[in-house]
């Protein structure tokens, strides 16, 4: 893991690129002994404004930080900051290998969607 992780203290993320069996990214975020999961079919949004579609997928075990296969490598890595939280939308920065992005994950009547905020 990156040197910005202190796990004793801060949860950590991990973003997954899968090549197989369609090319993706899953977001995962740990909270309550688990890997909150969610599948990011176009990846995470770059720009202030975009939202991309974010589907929740099952839990992962923790052993899932790190880990890596043929078809899925670690496209980043860090610890994350929830700032908000309600029944529709967490409010959270992740704070990756090489920068820290703000994101709004938004629960709608058919799923979620993963919204990228402007720095702070």
């Amino acid at each position: 893991m990156t040197d910005r992780v202190d796990s004793a203290e801060r949860p950590a993320f991990v973003l997954h690129e899968h090549r197989r069996p369609q090319h993706h990214f899953d977001l995962r975020l740990e909270e309550d002994g688990v890997l909150r999961s969610w599948a990011v079919p176009k990846g995470l949004p770059d720009e202030p404004g975009e939202k991309r579609l974010a589907v929740a997928v099952a839990d992962h075990d923790l052993d899932h930080l790190t880990y890596e296969d043929e078809v899925k490598s670690i496209a980043d890595i860090g610890w994350w900051e929830e700032h908000d939280r309600s029944e529709r939308r967490i409010l959270l920065t992740l704070h990756g290998r090489d920068d820290d992005r703000r994101y709004a994950l938004i629960r709608t009547s058919q799923g979620w969607l993963l919204h990228r905020l402007a720095d702070q």
